[in-house]
């Protein structure tokens, strides 16, 4: 297992600064949110907007929609059909799958609630899905019946689960998870098929082959309401600009990390606010060129 720092990153540079249209930076597109929980697709959103990537859209709840689309002015929002409680309906799959198919990398699930309802708009998608996507919180539920897709998918997925989710994922208890991490990871890797980002005090990032890097430059103040989004947002951007899910997952971790570092000198240890993390990381990257 390798461990994440700035000499390991140094040697998987980040893009270049790519001139021309803001479409040369990649077009991502967030689907989530829900009337209770609106700002996950917003923080997933600006974190992925501050990681370079060119248009960033918000495909969430109707009802959400246009406070949204007031609060964060340079995206779109595209409002969807939803369900009583206020989510994505799923039959809101065939209009989304014509957004997802005109963007680079797509993130699901942050701010998503009603279990049945996400489980059933993230399967449809996933049957649809042609390119590099991120799976996040409610998108993580009905992964594990739907291996075979996962598989179609060949390792461009990227999934970012806690202790906790890593055990549903599994069938196996959070202690089990705990005693084992690297262990857990690397089986959940295989069996999906997918990247793996394991979300913690030290945070394990694990292809399907079993490869693994280990990032242990968080903070205590990471450790808040919202923080997660903001890390899937940025894999996301940086899969819109062509890196591989691997280094995208790699720098991910690590750009959100070293923003947590800043903060935590600015603020103290804990007290951070998620909405803080994304406006670093632009001073980050450019330091590492």
């Amino acid at each position: 297992m390798k461990e994440v720092t700035p000499e390991l990153l140094r040697d998987h540079k980040l893009p270049g600064h790519e001139e021309g249209d803001k479409d040369l930076r990649g077009r991502v597109l967030v689907v989530g949110g829900s009337r209770e929980l609106a700002g996950g697709a917003l923080l997933a959103a600006t974190a992925a907007m501050r990681s370079g990537a060119g248009k960033v859209r918000i495909a969430t709840a109707r009802s959400v929609a246009v406070p949204l689309a007031v609060h964060m002015p340079e995206v779109r929002v595209i409002g969807l059909a939803e369900t009583q409680g206020g989510s994505i309906a799923p039959s809101a799959g065939e209009e989304l799958a014509k957004e997802t198919a005109n963007s680079d990398a797509v993130l699901i699930g942050p701010g998503m609630m009603e279990q049945p309802a996400s489980n059933e708009l993230t399967a449809g998608l996933l049957e649809r899905l042609e390119g590099p996507a991120v799976l996040d919180a409610g998108a993580l539920g009905c992964l594990p019946q739907l291996a075979p897709v996962l598989e179609r998918h060949g390792g461009r997925l990227v999934i970012t689960p806690h202790a906790g989710e890593m055990a549903h994922l599994l069938g196996i208890e959070r202690d089990e998870v705990q005693a084992d991490p690297v262990g857990a990871a690397r089986r959940a890797a295989s069996a999906l098929h997918c990247v793996v980002v394991m979300k913690g005090a030290r945070t394990l990032i694990v292809t399907p082959q079993g490869e693994a890097w280990l990032f242990t430059g968080g903070t205590i103040g990471l450790a808040t309401a919202g923080s997660g989004d903001v890390l899937a947002g940025v894999i996301t951007g940086l899969l819109a600009r062509r890196m591989p899910p691997v280094w995208a997952a790699i720098w991910g971790v690590f750009l959100h990390g070293e923003a947590g570092t800043r903060l935590t000198k600015r603020y103290g240890g804990i007290g951070l606010l998620a909405r803080e993390i994304p406006g670093e990381v632009p001073a980050i990257m450019a330091e590492f060129g």
